[in-house]
């Protein structure tokens, strides 16, 4: 949709573009209504950023072509910063980082303040990396109480629970990483920790490798475990066998990743401040303890030029690339930062991260496939060129504003390297929700899907179609609802004879590619990355660990800092893949169809003298609920009381009246979904969460328990998780990527750069 603005510029923004950015940018009055446009939202965040131009000395006419410029590669969808940025620049909140790293100490106090600190960003919007390998293991005597240690795993727990207490404005939770290294003696259940996903839900978790682990198991020989309490060998372990445990937990359910350690800490900047521990929660950004983060993407789908033969306007990409150093080295000045120590760390060294999205894109523009040579040659050419561009600027800036204060002290200063603004320049980051602002793929990834069911649990079918391939069918006059529909039920257009075969080697999507082309492709963009590179390694479901072990070896010998991998199906809590066909669909049981035929107005079921069923507990915003669901002497629903603990007045009331309505559809023979379909997504000021998503209200807490125990018309009387069952995992998807459902719409998520996403409303959950 076209989106017309008052002033002088008008947006070309799609209509999903638009519902993200009032969802979760735009500013509300305190009402909750929508009182910025987006050239608003553009207009203040440039103008904000800009600002710390003023406090070097810049004239009024540089502070005015400065915004100018900010304005326009924000409003061109050229540049995003991070959700932070766009989010709260020139608000009150003012924080606009969206990486963190905390220490934790091997104290009670230590670990803590952590905590105390991780809420305080987790309120500002960030994220927070943590390494708890200081921490003493598991049952080790603690002197000052006589008591044993509760071990790494334990204060996970707590760390987790803090996480899931501290809601981040209903704009962005809380995303954690924790990192254990592999030397660690509480390495095996740290491994284990999240091999059933129930209690550290709040957590990516990666190990910590290092080159002496891996030489070993090439080597197949032991390694000490080391108790970092007193540095002493605990005991030995073969390498090889700990490597394949990481291995078959990862194959198993994606956990945990992989960092490389001492690669990270050889790019380390500045070692005299200290080592590199932990990384954000993506593991794309290493940080040392107290520092932060400031990350930007340039969309490359928008730096192709040429009206016949396609290629890459690298005058423009130069543009850019300047343009975005400018604008991130500006965000640490005007950031208010949520701790005196971030902001005292993050000044010393001033790092930035500028990295990419639309690479798919780019690629499909130019012809060239994503798994082939040239693709890698000319993603080698690309970073580097953003590299060497990124460091120009750098050097600019330090001669006007000064370099990071710790750059006598860096390694930049022993190589008698020219004065930096900031110890590092470029981090491959995942871009979620802003690519989604900026119509474009997502980070270095292929694309996941060409044609797919936006809004899936829509009886209309509402059909989502990738732009380019849609312009791509229509000019060649092979475009046609049915075939997109084909495309969105098999996910790929590998094997569809409708589509051209030079088509079909462009448009390839993640699952279509050998995973070792996506290794080949992080590993070609880590060479010119000073952090690392967000990236998520896609298998088929049918891949063996023996696969995920190959690309584990071949990341090492490739020299990625990091690797996550990503086995379709492989999380228990996947959506199931249900068909589309009618045969799907929840009928009225036969036997109340052929009652309510014989009669001319509907009535309901006389009542039995006995009835039997269950109850169920729900937790939401506004206390515990009980649902109790009986049925007849055919097993059919029939009758629904709602009681909530300790309630009384109108909620009782309130909650009567629903269960009165609900039973007298039951009894009507009204379709089990129907009833389901009006009470799901009804919002109250109390949302909660349960280990499945969001409950909106009370209502919606019915809804799902309705479609939990009534799913296919019958009492299901077995204990069940709730989030197995919910409505909202009852979606017809047939794409591999789905990993769960949007606690906010209900559409897919998918599993993208270490995240969660939702491409249909831009939530996402790291």
């Amino acid at each position: 949709m076209e989106l017309k603005i008052k002033t002088e510029k008008k947006f070309n923004i799609s209509e999903n573009c638009l519902k993200v950015l009032e969802k979760r940018y735009l500013m509300k009055d305190k009402d909750g209504k929508v009182i910025e446009t987006p050239e608003g939202m553009f207009r203040r965040v440039s103008r904000y950023i800009t600002k710390a131009d003023k406090l070097y000395g810049a004239s009024d006419l540089e502070i005015k072509e400065t915004e100018k410029e900010f304005y326009e590669i924000l409003s061109n969808f050229e540049f995003m910063p991070n959700s932070p940025t766009l989010m709260n620049a020139g608000k009150d909140l003012g924080q606009l980082s969206a990486c963190f790293v905390l220490p934790i100490g091997d104290s009670m106090e230590s670990i803590f303040d952590a905590i105390k600190n991780t809420a305080m960003i987790h309120k500002s919007g960030g994220g927070t990396g943590f390494s708890f390998s200081r921490l003493r293991p598991k049952n080790s005597v603690v002197r000052s109480t006589g008591g044993v240690s509760s071990g790494p795993v334990s204060f996970m727990k707590v760390f987790n629970a803090a996480t899931q207490a501290v809601k981040q404005g209903g704009a962005r939770r809380g995303a954690n990483m924790g990192i254990l290294r592999v030397d660690h003696p509480d390495i095996i259940e740290f491994i284990r920790c999240k091999e059933n996903d129930k209690e550290i839900t709040n957590f990516n978790i990666s190990i910590a490798v290092t080159e002496d682990f891996m030489n070993k198991v090439i080597a197949d020989e032991e390694y000490s475990l080391i108790d970092p309490h007193n540095k002493k060998e605990v005991k030995k372990l073969r390498a090889k066998e700990v490597f394949d445990l990481i291995v078959e937990l990862s194959w198993k359910n994606g956990e945990p990743g992989i960092i490389f350690i001492d690669r990270i800490n050889k790019d380390n900047p500045t070692p005299m401040l200290g080592e590199i521990e932990s990384t954000n929660p993506c593991g794309e950004q290493p940080l040392l303890p107290f520092e932060s983060c400031n990350l930007g993407s340039i969309n490359l789908a928008k730096t192709i030029c040429g009206n016949g033969k396609k290629q890459v306007d690298w005058d423009m990409l130069k543009k850019l690339v300047h343009a975005g150093v400018h604008f991130l080295d500006n965000v640490i000045d005007m950031n208010k930062f949520p701790l005196k120590e971030i902001e005292k760390m993050t000044k010393i060294n001033r790092k930035i991260g500028l990295g990419v999205m639309g690479w798919a894109d780019m690629l499909i523009k130019l012809e060239i496939p994503y798994n082939s040579e040239e693709a890698v040659q000319l993603a080698e050419r690309l970073m580097k060129f953003i590299s060497d561009e990124a460091r120009v600027k750098s050097k600019e800036l330090a001669q006007k504003k000064g370099a990071f204060s710790s750059f006598k002290d860096s390694i930049f200063n022993e190589a008698g390297s020219k004065e930096l603004r900031n110890a590092t320049l470029t981090t491959i980051a995942p871009t979620g929700t802003i690519s989604i602002i900026s119509n474009a793929s997502s980070g270095i990834e292929p694309l996941f899907a060409l044609s797919y069911y936006r809004n899936v649990m829509d009886n209309d079918k509402l059909i989502e179609v990738n732009i380019l391939f849609e312009e791509v069918a229509k000019k060649d006059g092979f475009y046609s609802r049915k075939l997109m529909e084909e495309i969105a039920e098999k996910g790929s257009i590998k094997d569809i004879e409708d589509v051209p075969e030079e088509y079909k080697k462009i448009f390839v999507t993640s699952h279509d590619i050998a995973p070792l082309w996506h290794i080949r492709m992080q590993a070609v963009f880590q060479e010119y990355t000073d952090n690392a590179v967000s990236k998520t390694v896609n298998f088929p479901h049918n891949a063996t660990k023996d696969d995920v072990q190959e690309v584990y070896m071949l990341a090492f010998k490739l020299g990625c800092k990091g690797v996550t991998i990503y086995r379709d199906k492989s999380r228990e809590e996947q959506v199931l893949n249900i068909n589309s066909n009618d045969s799907t669909k929840k009928e009225i049981n036969a036997d109340i169809a052929l009652e309510l035929k014989e009669k001319k107005n509907v009535a309901p079921r006389p009542r039995p003298v006995v009835t039997n069923g269950t109850t169920t507990k729900v937790a939401t915003g506004c206390g515990n609920l009980y649902i109790t669901i009986n049925v007849d002497d055919k097993n059919l629903p029939f009758e629904v009381f709602i009681q909530m603990g300790k309630a009384g007045g109108c909620a009782a009331s309130q909650l009567e009246a629903i269960g009165r309505l609900v039973s007298l559809a039951l009894r009507s023979g009204v379709e089990n979904s129907k009833i389901v379909e009006q009470l799901r997504g009804i919002r109250c000021p109390s949302p909660s969460w349960e280990k499945s998503g969001r409950i909106f209200s009370c209502s919606d807490a019915i809804a799902r328990v309705l479609e939990l125990r009534l799913g296919n018309g019958k009492m299901h009387h077995q204990e069940e998780a709730l989030e197995k069952h919910s409505p909202h995992t009852m979606i017809e998807d047939k794409l591999g990527t789905v990993v769960g459902v949007c606690p906010d719409c209900g559409a897919a998520l998918r599993h993208e750069e270490g995240c969660v996403v939702c491409r249909s409303c831009g939530y996402s959950k790291c």
